[in-house]
Formats: structure tokens, sequence, C-alpha cells
């Protein structure tokens, strides 16, 4: 098992910058992905970005590509995201996950931490 905390939400004005980060416990050694999701009041849940636990190989939605990055520190089993020029559509609950594996599917998540970008 894999236990996920997320913390950093907050509100923010439209231009300005979070980081969100991802405390990993349990298995950690079992991580093969870390991702982040977000979820919108009304929307379906959809994918941010990702990083290989091992190598740190990140991925990223068109929709953030070049305003946020993502991280992980292997050490301190946890991992980042790091959001700058927010935009109010960026309003969501913010979760992170863990894959443990190709084909595996994200397994474990976190309870979600809130992110408000007013206009």
């Amino acid at each position: 098992q894999v236990q996920l905390v997320e913390s950093g939400g907050g509100l923010v004005q439209t231009g300005g910058s979070l980081r969100l980060s991802c405390a990993a416990s349990g298995r950690t050694f079992d991580i093969w992905t870390m991702g982040w999701f977000r979820q919108a009041p009304g929307k379906e849940r959809e994918y941010v970005a990702s990083v290989r636990w091992s190598g740190g190989t990140t991925y990223y939605a068109d929709s953030v590509k070049g305003r946020f990055t993502i991280s992980r520190d292997n050490a301190r089993n946890t991992g980042y995201l790091e959001m700058n020029s927010l935009k109010p559509e960026d309003t969501a609950v913010y979760y992170c996950a863990a894959s443990t594996g190709p084909g595996t599917g994200w397994g474990f998540w976190g309870q979600g931490t809130r992110v408000t970008v007013s206009s």
C-alpha cells in the first residue's frame, strides 16, 4: 500500500503561483510513476502531469505545458507540482496519484487539495 497526502493548495490571484506537494508513505519503493490530476466543479477529473519516480521523465497535459512543472524528491518521498501563471480555469481540487507499474493504472490516490484562482 502507498499512502499519499497533498498539501499546498489555497487561494491565489490570476497570474500567481502555487506549489503543491504530495508526501508518499508506505511501500514507496513500489512507486513507478506519480501523477497529478484535477477536478473542477461540475467537470470530470482530468490528467495534469506525471513523473517517473526513477529517472524523472515528465509528461504534461497541453493545458498546463509551459506553466506547470512536476518534479519529485526520492529522498523525501515527495512529489511536487509547481504552478505558475495561474488562470481561473485552473481552479479545481488537485489530487496526486501513484502507479506501481505499466498497465496497473493509478491505484493510489490522495485526498486532494483545493486550488482557487480568482480573476
